[in-house]
């Protein structure tokens, strides 16, 4: 059983809350979401808010914050081999009460199917609330260029 390293991010001011799977060993690694260096997480965000690719963690934060961004993951631990969605078994979901009491979240978004998945068997009854579903950014969703990704995650400048 793997458990969630590392906390959500979010201040009062999140208005958006983007929710992924389970962090990739690359993500637990470095202690933060989307780690791995081929996932276009960071340059799609980026894209999105008109603003260079962030570096470090600090930067990533700010941008995210800045932007009115939370970021957590559906699933707080797991069997899961190596960072395989689709490997992922024995889910215990996160607690995302502490955010919505924290944070005015207007509206929540899952990155990817398998985030969709678990959020609607585990998380959108306890809450009461609905989540939609990005492309994922992850490598493993080669279907989708970059330049797709940037226009289906605009969607995010609108809240």
């Amino acid at each position: 059983m793997i458990i969630h390293p590392f906390p959500p991010l979010y201040n009062k001011n999140s208005k958006v809350l983007i929710l992924g799977s389970f962090p990739s060993v690359k993500s637990r690694e470095e202690m933060f979401f989307y780690g791995h260096p081929q996932n276009r997480f960071w340059k799609v965000i980026s894209a999105v808010f008109e603003c260079d690719v962030p570096k470090t963690v600090e930067e990533k934060k700010r941008l995210l914050l800045k932007n009115g961004i939370a970021l957590w993951d559906v699933i707080e631990s797991c069997e899961i081999v190596g960072s395989s969605d689709s490997s992922i078994k024995n889910v215990k979901v996160n607690d995302l009460s502490k955010i919505f009491t924290e944070a005015d979240i207007k509206k929540i978004f899952v990155n990817g199917k398998t985030a969709e998945k678990y959020f609607k068997k585990y998380i959108k009854t306890q809450i009461k609330r609905d989540a939609v579903c990005l492309p994922s950014t992850s490598p493993a969703n080669a279907a989708w260029s970059f330049e797709r990704l940037v226009e289906e995650w605009k969607v995010l400048k609108n809240i």
